[in-house]
């Protein structure tokens, strides 16, 4: 059985059935190819239909297009979200019906929808795809670990409402050991997903993917992309994109499954589940399972292949603890404590860049203009989630144009870069939880060329989610002493 994802119901029973067979009027007015590469998979609301008036008519005739209410009441629901929670909801005049309509305020930034309003639904042919010769380009050769790793993905993706959970360290190549897989789904037909709550993983993905499958059209969707709608056989997407989806990937790829908001918004698993077709195999990847997967593994109820070692073979950096006893009052004043000048002056890389976690953006912001006094010499930076350049800095930091970035839990994973030491500055926090402290101590070591790397927890007492995450470390990394 499927992932239950926090037991919210999944009854998609009000989705049309589709794959339609073509009429004469149909093919003679219509490129339908085209048209199912566009539209198959998708609830459209009207504006968001590339179709004029009286062809979405004449689509509808042919019940190549049917319609969905976008919201029922008694209870309130909205179809496009599954939002069902009476506060998500308000109330807002219409123009044109000269009424007061129920709006869903949960997905608003997708666009509005009004409750007198339809969802259009594609239940014409399914696409299908013309397959290049060449279809992955990535010359590179896998582990013993990751293959092993790999070729269970490639035997999930075979198998109908088959899932696997891949439990690889932070490191360990996830990305690499999912290519023979996409590239059996693609000879196959079939339509991939790989979602991540994360629009920074998909970022990151993104050109990774281009360049190891040249020859294939993918689509990344995250908010702010430029490029939503190119059909494509390959899509790279945040959870919160598969709100616009139905019934439309062979092949679902949720990758840092335990990330937030996934893990604690119960509609994401919701519209992912509703985003894969009924015969889908479900990919789950992680360096730090929530409570219910592990349970489902631990009982054998999950099916899970274990990546404990990295790529380049070396252990998962360690953290160190290192105690000082007024870190509150010191970072309530934006200073930074002794503590971490006494380590920052004797680190062993002193060329190293440093990523410095903080609690808040607030920390964030102060703090690195406080370090940029201090050192002038130096170009520091600090990025959180609403900010508008993270990009531009996150980029600049990986081009080493930065040495210093502070950052909020916005960078604890997804990202990589080659050769950093990481300090998490109020490590017992309520915000670093135990997958947040191993995530972010996995950015450290990344390279074959620098697999090292110092990770220093500054804290003012040890919380057990310190110790939990420093233990899953070492656990990991005597399992890898053992392969």
């Amino acid at each position: 059985m499927l992932f239950s994802f926090r037991k919210k119901k999944d009854d998609f029973s009000y989705l049309p059935s589709s794959d339609k067979s073509l009429s004469d009027l149909a093919q003679d007015r219509f490129d339908i190819p085209s048209l199912s590469h566009t539209l198959s998979g998708k609830l459209f609301l009207r504006e968001e239909l590339p179709l004029k008036s009286h062809q979405l008519e004449t689509l509808q005739q042919e019940q190549f297009i049917q319609t969905i209410p976008s919201i029922t009441t008694n209870p309130n629901h909205c179809r496009r979200c599954g939002n069902t929670q009476t506060s998500l909801f308000g109330e807002i005049p219409c123009a044109r019906c000269n009424s007061t309509h129920i709006y869903c305020r949960n997905c608003i930034e997708m666009g509005r929808v009004l409750q007198c309003e339809e969802l259009y639904y594609w239940t014409g042919p399914k696409p299908t795809y013309s397959i290049p010769n060449e279809i992955c380009a990535w010359e590179g050769k896998l582990t013993g670990a990751q293959q092993l790793a790999a070729d269970r993905i490639c035997q999930t993706i075979d198998q109908a409402k088959e899932e696997l959970l891949c439990w690889a360290v932070c490191g360990a190549g996830k990305t690499e050991m999912l290519f023979p897989a996409i590239t059996k789904a693609i000879i196959a037909g079939k339509r991939i997903c790989l979602a991540t709550p994360r629009a920074d993983v998909v970022r990151e993905l993104f050109p990774r993917f281009q360049q190891a499958f040249p020859h294939i059209t993918i689509t990344a969707l995250y908010g702010g992309a430029e490029k939503r709608d190119a059909p494509s056989q390959l899509t790279l997407a945040t959870t919160h994109q598969l709100i616009r989806f139905a019934d439309a990937f062979d092949v679902m790829i949720i990758d840092e499954i335990d990330a937030f908001p996934y893990h604690a918004d119960p509609l994401l698993p919701y519209v992912t589940k509703r985003a894969a077709t009924k015969q889908a195999a479900f990919i789950y990847l992680t360096a730090t399972p929530r409570k219910e997967l592990k349970l489902r593994s631990d009982n054998g109820k999950l099916p899970t292949v274990f990546v404990p070692i990295r790529y380049h073979g070396q252990p998962l950096p360690e953290p160190q603890f290192i105690i000082s006893l007024n870190l509150k009052n010191t970072l309530e004043n934006y200073g930074l404590p002794k503590t971490f000048w006494n380590w920052y002056h004797n680190r062993t890389q002193a060329n190293r860049q440093l990523l410095i976690f903080v609690p808040t953006v607030d920390h964030s912001n102060q703090l690195s203009q406080t370090l940029q006094k201090q050192l002038p010499g130096q170009n520091i930076a600090a990025v959180h989630a609403d900010d508008s350049e993270r990009e531009e800095k996150i980029q600049q930091f990986r081009n080493k144009q930065l040495f210093i970035l502070f950052s909020t839990t916005i960078l604890e994973r997804g990202v990589t870069f080659p050769s950093v030491d990481v300090v998490v500055l109020d490590a017992g926090h309520d915000v670093f939880d135990q997958a947040a402290l191993v995530q972010i101590a996995g950015r450290a070591g990344r390279s074959a060329d620098d697999p090292t790397g110092d990770v220093i927890f500054i804290h003012d007492g040890k919380t057990n989610a310190m110790i939990d995450a420093k233990r899953m470390i070492s656990q990991m990394n005597q399992k890898a002493r053992k392969l």
